[in-house]
């Protein structure tokens, strides 16, 4: 999949260099998705022209934020568990201020702010820039909060910090929130409704990650492929955005998270196959095989269509990874539907795929108008019959790798030996093999031997 932050580990800790020596500290973390850390990072721009350095030790901080996803439940139970955390800690350091930003943020204002009086500020998505106002309400002994939603804001005139300790992958938020208003969703509630970047103000950002050595950009959007900006005479979708960016800049690589299968064009597909340096990966979240269910979660697309855009991806992408999201136990899900899942599943070969079951979000259109009918045990059950069926289709898609040679930016150091590197190929999976003389950064060709479930395993290719 897209660069996401699993929500079962730890959350992303951001980091940069310091900038000045008695400056307030900030510990900021983030959970859920790679939206949530772009904007960390963006949140710790903000607040360095207040004076503001990120540390990694929580104890020392000053101000402790966690940015929040609230779209899966596990999402919010982890986020809870860490602002337990935090507050153990600000016992001791009775100084420190704690935040919650984000989606969870706007959902869950009032129980954490005054129900419970777990946080000290409650800042929305689009309230990152009044961040500076909310820190001296909260110095000043009084509770703050901004949760507005607004339609214009975007970002785009703010440069992000990026994390000190990677200078490999970027990623640049080019439109925000989302219009497709998807039943079990909580997004467009949380998020407003969708706004597009400036064109312009995205290019200049890759050009200066390019000028500062990074190697790899993500686009990222709610649902990146329906970014359209107009102004005046100035159109540009999302297909010529991409083509831009991959002509004015061919020493990176670019991928792009997360797609709708309504907005994913013949366009924007034969714009990936055009450039060598737009990655070959395509993470379409599919959720249902039923067009009935597919209904009922208002996706704005069928079976059929889903096909259709299955086998365009095919057609000229050949050698393309696709990756997924599949929900199960949806309201009203009959077996039959499970199974037109089941059998799509079987059609399509996903790489790989996000797997979970329907659990209800307040808020939401199905939390208000649809029975959670499905039981318990039976979602479950489902849920393992998707599970079982993905890793027999992803190690069959591992196996057909061996023997293979892949271009794979070199990330850093494998995690079980210092003696070899990782990296990721176009097709965003995991290549680990032996050091030589390579450094982080470089892109390396290298010949699959072997697997494991969620590796490839090789040997730099000799020339």
């Amino acid at each position: 999949m897209e660069k996401t932050i699993d929500e079962n580990k730890q959350g992303n800790t951001l980091v940069m260099e310091p900038k000045q020596e008695n400056s307030r500290k900030l510990f900021i973390e983030s959970y859920g998705c790679a939206m949530n850390f772009s904007d960390s990072e963006i949140v710790a721009s903000i607040l360095a022209k207040e004076g503001f350095n990120t540390t990694q030790k929580l104890e020392e901080a000053d101000l402790v934020l966690v940015n929040t996803c609230s779209i899966r439940e596990k999402a919010e139970q982890t986020v809870r568990k860490r602002l337990e955390k935090y507050n153990a800690v600000k016992k001791i350091n009775p100084g420190m201020k704690v935040g919650v930003l984000g989606c969870m943020a706007e959902r869950l204002k009032e129980k954490f702010l005054e129900e419970e009086k777990i946080v000290d500020l409650v800042v929305g998505p689009d309230a990152y820039k009044d961040l500076p106002n909310l820190i001296n309400e909260v110095e000043a002994g009084r509770d703050a909060i901004n949760v507005l939603l607004s339609k214009e804001e975007t970002y785009g005139d703010i440069i992000p910090v990026r994390a000190a300790e990677n200078n490999i992958s970027a990623f640049i938020s080019i439109m925000r929130g989302c219009n497709n208003m998807c039943s079990y969703c909580i997004v467009p509630y949380v998020r407003g409704r969708e706004r597009s970047r400036d064109p312009q103000t995205i290019l200049n950002e890759t050009q200066l990650l390019a000028k500062e050595c990074f190697k790899e950009i993500t686009l990222l959007g709610q649902n990146v492929n329906s970014y359209n900006w107009e102004h005046k005479e100035n159109k540009t979708n999302f297909s010529k955005l991409l083509d831009e960016a991959a002509s004015k800049n061919p020493s990176l690589r670019f991928r792009f998270a997360t797609s709708h299968p309504k907005d994913l064009s013949d366009e924007i597909i034969k714009t990936m196959a055009k450039h060598p340096n737009i990655c070959k990966h395509i993470h379409l979240p599919v959720q249902s095989g039923s067009s009935k269910i597919l209904k009922k979660m208002n996706r704005k697309y069928s079976r059929e269509w889903y096909i259709d855009r299955i086998d365009a991806i095919k057609k000229h992408l050949p050698d393309a990874e696709i990756t997924t999201d599949i929900m199960t136990g949806f309201c009203s899900e009959t077996e039959e539907d499970h199974q037109e899942t089941l059998s799509l599943m079987e059609y399509v070969q996903y790489d790989y795929a996000y797997m979970f079951k329907y659990s209800e979000r307040p808020g939401t259109k199905a939390a208000r108008v649809m029975d959670d009918d499905v039981p318990e045990e039976t979602k479950k059950r489902r849920l393992n019959e998707i599970i079982d069926l993905q890793t027999k289709i992803s190690e069959k898609n591992k196996l057909k790798t061996i023997g293979k040679s892949f271009d794979v930016l070199i990330e850093g150091t494998s995690k079980k030996s210092e003696d070899e590197h990782f990296g990721r190929n176009s097709q965003n999976q995991v290549v680990v093999f032996p050091k030589d003389d390579e450094k982080t950064g470089d892109i390396v060709k290298v010949k699959i031997d072997k697997t494991t479930p969620a590796t490839l395993i090789g040997k730099k290719v000799q020339f």
